[in-house]
């Protein structure tokens, strides 16, 4: 907490100036660093969710929670950036009023908050939230009510990532991978979620037609991550074609590679050898936009030895 002069209500006001131009440095500052405008911004819950895919709740009841993990609104995304600094002096009267009743000592009420995942969204006691933060508290007291959702969210989630999480949701959905197999499937692209998705199902009726039987998307989503995904994948890692990016997105431009040049959906040690020399040595195929920039990406692989 700030040096305390003796007087709350002159200790609080100061308080308030001082976390308005912590804003302003902080807006400054990101300008400066050329970070991304919704970096600061604080998270609209119902976004959140929505995009994460919402499924449930559960009450958790009074808990402790860390300041820092405190994100997101249910209501005021207006009214405090990301780290809960007020953006408007309309709220100084409340702001104040809060700040002085916890310089003299006075209990306040617990805060009501949503918890998506490791983060926190404030349903009631954003003032109580903000002076905590301004005061250096690391702490809350909070009644909890967890929601569940298909995805979890990340520490760094920013409103320009809901977009993507919306993408990986429905994949989720199309492709239900279980917990830590689906968190192996990343990408950085919403729209590659997508073609990836497509990519399975038709992987999954090719599937069905060799075996002559139907399949649940569970099943299909199984059968394709042990005997596609996971093969070609070390196939490629032992090649050298992985390249930059995520495994996935790796999976995903070889693919899409093969069968551009070969016409094919196999995978064998040929069709990689094969994929190599296409790559290290262009024919006039090459000259095709597509497969161009897919080259370009994988990048030249190295040799084995």
């Amino acid at each position: 907490m700030t040096p305390d002069t003796g007087s709350p209500r002159a200790d609080a006001q100061s308080d308030f100036a001082r976390a308005r131009r912590r804003r302003a440095l902080a807006l400054l500052s990101a300008r400066l660093r050329g970070e991304p405008d919704d970096v600061a911004m604080i998270l609209p819950f119902e976004e959140v969710v929505e995009a994460l895919g919402r499924t449930g709740e559960r009450a958790v009841g009074l808990a402790t929670i860390d300041i820092d993990s405190i994100v997101g609104t249910v209501d005021r995304t207006r009214e405090f950036d990301r780290d809960f600094r007020p953006t408007t002096p309309r709220l100084r009267e409340r702001w104040e009023r809060i700040a002085a009743a916890q310089r003299r000592g006075e209990a306040l009420p617990p805060i009501d908050v949503y918890r998506v995942g490791e983060l926190h969204f404030v349903r009631d006691g954003h003032h109580r939230v903000s002076v905590a933060r301004a005061h250096g508290l690391k702490t809350i007291e909070a009644h909890v009510t967890e929601v569940i959702t298909r995805i979890p969210p990340h520490g760094g989630l920013r409103i320009g990532d809901l977009a993507l999480k919306s993408h990986e949701r429905l994949f989720s959905e199309r492709v239900p991978l279980p917990g830590e197999t689906r968190q192996r499937i990343q990408l950085s692209d919403e729209w590659r979620y997508a073609a990836l998705a497509e990519g399975v199902e038709a992987w999954g009726f090719r599937y069905m037609q060799d075996r002559g039987e139907l399949m649940t998307r569970e099943q299909v989503a199984e059968a394709w991550y042990r005997d596609e995904y996971l093969p070609v994948v070390e196939l490629l890692r032992e090649a050298g074609l992985l390249g930059r990016g995520t495994e996935a997105e790796a999976y995903m431009r070889v693919s899409a590679l093969r069968y551009l040049l070969l016409r094919t959906h196999a995978w064998d040690d040929e069709v990689v050898e094969r994929l190599r020399a296409a790559i290290e040595h262009p024919g006039l195929m090459d000259e095709d936009t597509l497969v161009h920039q897919l080259r370009a990406e994988i990048g030249t692989p190295r040799r084995r030895s």
